[in-house]
């Protein structure tokens, strides 16, 4: 990697001999090689809490400041929930860190009208942008602008126990959602828990109803909420809501989940006490660091798309996903942009791969390393799919993102019913978004 330039040589004060006295000439020397010294500092939060995930990514920015002596980079690591709203107290204070983790989509987009996160389209177009898959890159920008860039993209799908599925004596995956039922009073008659779900975070219930409603309404209905030519309370999301409450009202998912955050509710399917679980690409890798044998259900671990809606308007290669990236702060030092260009090379992609960090994998050639067949499988579903829905409490503002995950939780809690729910979604999208 290119070495870097220290930023300080050009704030370097220079005394001139003649005009100076000897003492004062130490003096400045001495001041001017402490400023020659400082360093920059790169601040990265990201999410990555598997003790496996941090080490890995530690070891990247080490090999980083190994070849540019003249920065250092500021890791924090933050879960999830606690991460979202320690970046939104950080960005409303005006000081975002340099580096974050960010899903792109709407709530990004709003940080970058309200100029805390730097326009780096200018650093892309020197080619960096070209070694990414498009599809993956266009969720981090807008009217040509880029603010972030990503470090994997895939889709949510429902990831089984196959052994559990045998135990229960079913012989074939669902397709539809009728059958998706079936299976999942097959495993409760069989004394299996069918399905674990952390609603305590919110964010994976939501994955059923926003699921749901690409299968009821399709491209059409969301583009006509998001465009408010149309709503989030029209027959498709209410129908989305009332296909969740028939899930819901079978009484599927583990004891406590309303109240247990995503590592607690993959910890089960993990560890093979639960069937299924509907989670995102990264579920494998999460579920081998949360696994008591350390590397999860093995072979018995499998997926299947979600299921279809009988007579709804959605295409079956539909998919909802997205993926992880990182979002660069306004007051980020120049040398940040060599940093994430760092992170997101071929090598980088591939060092990660087997952790599950980087599957599927955004930058062209990166593909050819991935083994995991399941992980083979994502990227050929997400190849299929002619419509990518990013998860709404990511596309949408901020505001309506979370009022979807609200509104949702109300219907797993058993507080809210379809209409509800899609009414309460968009009476926030009316304020927000009109």
């Amino acid at each position: 990697m290119r070495q870097l330039g220290s930023t300080t040589t050009t704030r370097r004060q220079v005394v001139k001999a003649g005009s100076a006295t000897a003492a004062a000439l130490a003096l400045g020397s001495r001041a001017g090689n402490a400023r020659a010294q400082e360093k920059a500092k790169i601040r990265w939060w990201h999410i990555s809490t598997a003790e496996a995930e941090q080490a890995a990514w530690k070891a990247l920015a080490d090999s980083f400041v190994a070849a540019n002596s003249n920065v250092e980079v500021e890791i924090t690591v933050i879960e999830n929930q606690a991460f979202k709203a320690k970046l939104a107290t950080a960005m409303q204070s005006g000081d975002p860190p340099d580096v974050f983790q960010s899903w792109g989509g709407g709530v990004l987009f709003e940080y970058a009208e309200a100029g805390l996160v730097k326009d780096i389209s200018a650093d892309l177009a020197d080619g960096w942008g070209d070694t990414f898959l498009p599809a993956a890159l266009n969720l981090y920008g807008t009217d040509g602008k880029y603010f972030g860039v990503p470090w994997n993209m895939g889709v949510v799908v429902v990831w089984y126990n196959k052994a559990l599925f045998a135990q229960a004596g079913i012989e074939k995956t669902p397709t539809t959602w009728a059958e998706f039922l079936m299976v999942v009073q097959t495993l409760k008659d069989a004394g299996i828990t069918p399905i674990t779900v952390g609603e305590g975070d919110k964010w994976p219930g939501h994955f059923y109803w926003v699921y749901l409603a690409i299968r009821n309404g399709g491209k059409p209905a969301f583009d006509a909420a998001y465009s408010r030519e149309g709503s989030f309370a029209d027959p498709p999301f209410v129908q989305s809501g009332a296909n969740l409450k028939e899930l819901v009202d079978m009484e599927p998912f583990q004891e406590g989940f309303l109240g247990q955050n995503y590592n607690d509710a993959e910890t089960l399917l993990a560890n093979g006490q639960v069937a299924m679980e509907v989670m995102g690409h990264w579920s494998p890798g999460n579920q081998r660091s949360l696994a008591e044998n350390g590397e999860g259900l093995g072979d018995d671990l499998a997926f299947f798309p979600f299921p279809v809606v009988e007579g709804g308007a959605g295409n079956p290669t539909d998919v909802l996903g997205g993926g992880n990236g990182f979002g660069i702060g306004k007051n980020a030092p120049p040398e940040t942009i060599a940093f994430v260009k760092h992170l997101t090379t071929v090598d980088a992609q591939v060092a990660l791969m087997d952790l599950g960090l980087t599957v599927p994998p955004v930058i062209k050639g990166a593909e050819t390393a991935m083994t995991d067949p399941n992980l083979v499988a994502i990227a050929d579903l997400l190849a299929e799919a002619e419509y990518l829905q990013l998860f709404y409490d990511q596309f949408l503002p901020l505001a309506v993102g979370e009022a979807v995950n609200d509104a949702v939780q109300g219907l797993f809690a058993g507080t809210s019913s379809p209409e509800d729910v899609a009414q309460q979604i968009e009476d926030v999208a009316s304020q927000e978004m009109d």
